[in-house]
């Protein structure tokens, strides 16, 4: 009876000493994970595991039921952040592409609008200093014409004064022709008269002389009376062309000026439009900028990487089934 008593005593010291022994490997294996993978979690865990191992062999219990609890827990708790860390990976992934999506978006219209703007900014300036250059010109033509219609007058006031004069002195000197003319015209219609004194003899030769000078005279008047009627016509000629190109510049102006002046409203209003659209995108783009900034903060400002954190859990997760298999194994063994 001394002898197997004996014999049970050596046998449950040395499945003590194994069960301590696997115990300790159970819990270097926690630590070492700890160490590795930096985790204040599982050096917590190992702490707690060496309590319960300690504790199941002092009440004689099963040493490894808490351990194997504390394990399974860790375990589940780790699958549990991995699953959560993937759902939180699949948001962030799609949200961030969506953002980046409409932020490029809005980016591509707000740059495409101001592209506009400018465009047709630089239109509106050209045109209006074309319509600048249009209305000196139009004035330019109206000053010229107005000095044109102020020399014509005068010229015209100068040529009627000159053939009045002319006019006048020609009649003179014909109606005086006319007489002198009468006068000595026919010697035969004295001779029928009764004979008169000797001083009142026609000097036919004198007569002749004088009518000659007055025909040389008015030559001269009607030939100066033509010259100022012909530059009278020709004056008046080139008056009216030029007056009449100086129409038709004037309307194609003035049609030019309408159409430029119409075309500048018009792109001052699109302007208006455009910047207005350009706002509402700005806008709308400084919002998604914002939300892209949380995003970024939740979804990629981290010390660990998506991956870094899924290899690090599965590292984890798999060292912390290993040391659940070897208490699994050791307690098959008992």
């Amino acid at each position: 009876g001394a002898a197997k008593e004996s014999y049970s005593l050596l046998q449950v010291t040395r499945l003590q000493t194994h069960a301590d022994l696997t115990g300790l490997e159970v819990v270097q294996v926690v630590k070492k994970l700890a160490r590795k993978h930096h985790s204040a979690a599982l050096s917590q865990l190992a702490s707690r595991m060496s309590a319960a191992i300690r504790f199941g062999s002092v009440s004689g219990g099963d040493p490894f039921a808490k351990v194997k609890g504390l394990i399974t827990d860790m375990i589940a708790k780790l699958e549990k952040e991995a699953k959560e860390d993937a759902t939180e990976k699949a948001y962030c992934d799609e949200e961030m592409g969506k953002t980046e999506a409409k932020r490029g978006e809005l980016m591509d219209d707000e740059s495409k609008l101001s592209a506009k703007i400018d465009q047709a900014t630089s239109k509106s300036v050209a045109i209006t200093e074309d319509i600048k250059q249009l209305e000196a010109e139009l004035a330019a033509l109206m000053k010229s014409q107005s000095e044109m219609d102020k020399i014509r007058q005068e010229e015209k006031a100068d040529f009627s004064a000159a053939q009045a004069d002319l006019q006048l002195g020609l009649e003179g000197v014909r109606k005086a022709l006319t007489v002198l003319r009468d006068y000595y015209a026919n010697s035969d219609a004295f001779v029928q008269q009764p004979s008169m004194p000797e001083k009142h003899t026609k000097a036919t030769g004198a007569g002749t002389g004088i009518i000659g000078i007055l025909e040389v005279v008015e030559s001269d008047f009607a030939k100066n009376l033509a010259k100022e009627e012909a530059q009278e016509d020709d004056a008046q000629s080139e008056y009216d062309e030029v007056t009449q190109e100086n129409k038709v510049t004037k309307t194609m102006k003035d049609q030019d000026l309408k159409y430029k002046t119409k075309e500048v409203k018009g792109l001052k209003k699109a302007i208006a439009d455009l910047t207005s659209d350009r706002e509402t995108i700005s806008n709308e783009l400084a919002a998604v900028n914002e939300y892209y900034a949380k995003l970024k903060d939740r979804c990629v400002a981290k010390p660990e990487t998506y991956e870094e954190r899924k290899a690090r859990r599965e590292a984890e997760i798999k060292g912390l089934k290993e040391a659940l298999s070897i208490l699994e194994s050791e307690t098959a063994f008992v």
